[in-house]
């Protein structure tokens, strides 16, 4: 298994850290051995053009065929030509996200609702396996 996940222009990356946190952006420039120059752009992430750290960056298999240093019209034509944000949806990590988001907007009782079905369920498939369990009856 060989790394494949280069810093490198035209990859799409997460920012792990900071107030765009969770947001995607694509690499447009690398400044140095530490830093990369990003764009969104903000119409389609909310991410503008700036200068990040590498280690504020989650890289992503995606990749997008751009020039150095793009317009940001030609940025946008680029990311809904390679379908880039759908890509991203589909990807496991922005599932698990995704779900970390809406469990952390679970009111008291949703979480309770959550537990009742999590308890039934486990009822059900002890009871179809003939394994028994104390905890639930």
């Amino acid at each position: 298994m060989t790394y494949t996940r280069f810093v490198q222009i035209g990859r799409v990356a997460m920012i792990n850290y900071g107030p765009d946190r969770g947001k995607i952006c694509t690499v447009i420039d690398i400044v140095d051995n530490n830093k990369a120059f990003v764009d969104g752009p903000v119409d389609i992430t909310g991410v503008h053009r700036q200068k990040i750290n590498f280690r504020r960056l989650t890289l992503t298999d995606i990749m997008v065929p751009i020039q150095r240093n793009p317009r940001q019209k030609t940025l946008k034509a680029a990311l809904v030509k390679a379908d880039a944000v759908n890509k991203w949806e589909n990807t496991s990590l922005a599932k698990k996200l995704a779900q970390k988001a809406k469990r952390a907007s679970l009111s008291d009782f949703d979480r309770f609702k959550v537990m009742v079905a999590r308890k039934q369920k486990t009822s059900i498939v002890n009871t179809k396996s003939g394994t028994v369990s104390i905890f639930c009856q």
